[in-house]
C-alpha cells in the first residue's frame, strides 16, 4: 500500500505482502537536470503562492527537480506546495527530446498515483469536505475530462487481471472514501498522458494500428493506482480501443514480480526504520509541536502520532482548506492547528532526507527492491534494441514499444534512489519517471564494423542504442549512476544503452559488496 504523505509522515499503513509496513514512512527527495538544448513542451497557467494567493507565471517553466543549491534552509510550506503537484502550475515536458538523426524505439513510464483523499483521520476532527465524483464544471479540469468518462463505461470490452475487474475505473462517490483518487488526481493524469502524447507525437511512438503486443500496462491492486493508470493512457491514447488492452496486476508495490524474496532487502528495511525513528525521538522542537497539537485536540500524545497528522493537513494544504479544528459535542468549533506545526513537522521530515543521505541504509534498501524492475525494465529494452538492429528476429505482433506501471510513492522512492538519484525529492502526487530507448541512425559511421554472429547478423550488445531517464519532464539522465561520469557537453549528448545494461545486471550491487541479486539477498555479509 502506498501512502502519498506516507514517506513523509513518521508512520503509515502495510506496504505490501512482501515489504515491512513501515516502509510507507520513508522521506525521499529528488533529482539534478540535464537538458538538452532543445526548446520543452510548456504550458503557462495560474500559480498558487504559498500564501494561498492565486498569480499567473509569466515565461516561467516549473520548478526544477534538482533545485540550484543554495545556503538558505529550504522553506517547509514551499516544499510542501511542491509536493501537492496542483494541475494550475506551469507543465514542462523533455520527453521525446533528442540531437538529429536519432530514431526512438521504444518508452517505460513509471508513474506515481495521482492526488488521493487521505489515509487517515486526525481525531476529534472533521475529516476534509471534498467531493469525489467528476465534474468537468468543478475545477481543476481538463479538456479530455468528459470523454475520459464516457470511454470509461466501456471498460468492459477490455481484458483485466484478477482483481482489477472489480475495481472502479473512476472515482465516484460525493464523499471522499479513504485513501480514494480525487478529482484533481485524474486531471494530473490527464495532463500527463497529454504531455507525452505531444512530446512523442513527431517520433511516431505508437502507431494508430498498435498490436497488444506492443502496449503494456500494470497497476497494483488499488483503485487510486488503477484509475491514475487508465487516465494517463486516455490521455496518451484518447479514445484508445478497449479490445486491444490488457490492464495487468502487480501484488507487490515493488513491481518485483516472482523475484519479491529478499531477505537482506528486508533487514536493511528494518535498519532504516531504527535510523528514522532514533532522529524523530532526538528532535525537541518535533516533541513539543506534538505535544501542543495534543493539548489542542485534548487526547494523548501517542494517539496523535498513530494518526499521522501529516497526511489529513496536507490534504488541507493541497485542496486550499483552513486546517482541521476541534469538533465540539455541541457542533461549536474549538482551536484549531495551526500552519506553524505544520512546518515543524515538515522541517524535520526535510532534515531526515539529509540524515537518510548520509547513513546510507535507505539506497541499500532501494537497490534491493528495485532491482526486478530494473531487470525487467532492462530486458525489454536490449530485446527492442536487438530487434532494430536486425541481431535478432522481430516479435510476432511488434516489440514492446510503450510501458506504463501505475505505482505508488514507496514505488518511486526507491527506484530514484536506487538510480542514483540520491538528491532527488519525495515523489509528489503524479509523479513521473519515464526511461527512453534511441537508435542512432549514424552510430556506426568512422567505427569499424561490428562482428558478425549466427546468420550473419551484428554480434553487438545494444546496436548503437541509447537511453535517457527523465523525472516529471527533466532530463536526469547525466544525474544516475550508471551515466554519472559522461560528460554531458560532448558530441555525443545520450547515454550508451551498455551502460545501463552493465548497471543492472552487475554494478547496481557494489552498494551491498555482492555481484548478483541472489547473492545479495541471501548473504548475510551483503
Amino acid at each position: 500500500m502506498d501512502c502519498s504523505v506516507c514517506s513523509w509522515a513518521s508512520s503509515l499503513g502495510a506496504v505490501d505482502k512482501m515489504v515491512s509496513a513501515v516502509a510507507a514512512r520513508f522521506l525521499l527527495s529528488l533529482i539534478m537536470v540535464n537538458l538538452l538544448p532543445t526548446t520543452p513542451l510548456v504550458e503557462e497557467r495560474p500559480v498558487q503562492a504559498a500564501d494561498g494567493a492565486v498569480r499567473v507565471a509569466q515565461g516561467k517553466t516549473r520548478k526544477r527537480v534538482f533545485p540550484v543549491p543554495h545556503i538558505q534552509k529550504p522553506n517547509p510550506i514551499s516544499e510542501a506546495y511542491g509536493y501537492c503537484n496542483t494541475p494550475s502550475h506551469t507543465e514542462q515536458a523533455w520527453e521525446g527530446h533528442s540531437p538529429a538523426d536519432y530514431k526512438l524505439l521504444s518508452v517505460h513510464v513509471m508513474i506515481r498515483h495521482g492526488d488521493r483523499y487521505p489515509l487517515y483521520s486526525i481525531p476529534k476532527t472533521k475529516r476534509p469536505a471534498i467531493n469525489c465524483t467528476l465534474s468537468t464544471s468543478r475545477n481543476p479540469s481538463h479538456p479530455l475530462l468528459r470523454s475520459f468518462i464516457s470511454h470509461m463505461g466501456k471498460g468492459n470490452l477490455g481484458h483485466w487481471e484478477s482483481p482489477l475487474a472489480s475495481l472502479p475505473r473512476f472515482p465516484n462517490h460525493n464523499t471522499c472514501e479513504t485513501g480514494e483518487l480525487t478529482q484533481t488526481g485524474v486531471v494530473q493524469h490527464l495532463r500527463n498522458g497529454k504531455l507525452l502524447q505531444q512530446a512523442y507525437r513527431p517520433h511516431s511512438l505508437v502507431p494508430s494500428d498498435w498490436s497488444p503486443q506492443q502496449v503494456w500496462v500494470e497497476t497494483t491492486g488499488k483503485s487510486r493506482t488503477l484509475q491514475s493508470g487508465l487516465a494517463f493512457f486516455y490521455g496518451f491514447l484518447p479514445e484508445f480501443n478497449w479490445k486491444k488492452l490488457t490492464v495487468h496486476h502487480q501484488g507487490s508495490t515493488l513491481f518485483c514480480g516472482s523475484a519479491c524474496d529478499c531477505p537482506a532487502r528486508n533487514r536493511y528495511l528494518e535498519q532504516e526504520q531504527k535510523r528514522q525513528y532514533r532522529l524523530r525521538v532526538a528532535d525537541a522542537e518535533l516533541e513539543r509541536t506534538y505535544a501542543d497539537m495534543a493539548r489542542t485536540l485534548g487526547i494523548p500524545t501517542c494517539n496523535l502520532r498513530a494518526a499521522n497528522p501529516i497526511d489529513s493537513l496536507l490534504c488541507h494544504l493541497c485542496h486550499g482548506l483552513s486546517f482541521p479544528c476541534v469538533s465540539r459535542k455541541d457542533g461549536s468549533t474549538g482551536e484549531c492547528l495551526t500552519m506553524a506545526q505544520f512546518a515543524a513537522i515538515r522541517r524535520q521530515q526535510l532534515d531526515d532526507e539529509k540524515d537518510r543521505r548520509r547513513v546510507g541504509l535507505y539506497r541499500k534498501y532501494a537497490v534491493l527492491a528495485m532491482y526486478p524492475y530494473l531487470n525487467r525494465t532492462a530486458t525489454k529494452m536490449e530485446r527492442v534494441a536487438k530487434a532494430a538492429t536486425g541481431s535478432r528476429p522481430p516479435r510476432a505482433g511488434g516489440e514492446e514499444i510503450f510501458t506504463l506501471s501505475s505505482a505508488h510513492d514507496v514505488t518511486v522512492a526507491p527506484l530514484l534512489s536506487a538510480l542514483g538519484l540520491e538528491e532527488a525529492r519525495f515523489p509528489p502526487f503524479a509523479a513521473r519517471l519515464v526511461f527512453e530507448l534511441w537508435k542512432s541512425t549514424s552510430a556506426l559511421q568512422g567505427q569499424k564494423e561490428p562482428k558478425l554472429g549466427k546468420g550473419g547478423r551484428p554480434k553487438t550488445r545494444d546496436g548503437g542504442c541509447f537511453i535517457r531517464v527523465l523525472y516529471n519532464g527533466e532530463d536526469v539522465t547525466h544525474d544516475t549512476t550508471f551515466c554519472r561520469s559522461l560528460d554531458r557537453h560532448s558530441s555525443q549528448p545520450l547515454c550508451p544503452l551498455k551502460k545501463f545494461l552493465s548497471f543492472v545486471r552487475r554494478d547496481i550491487f557494489g552498494v551491498v559488496n555482492a555481484t548478483s541479486y541472489h547473492q545479495a539477498c541471501y548473504s548475510r555479509t551483503g
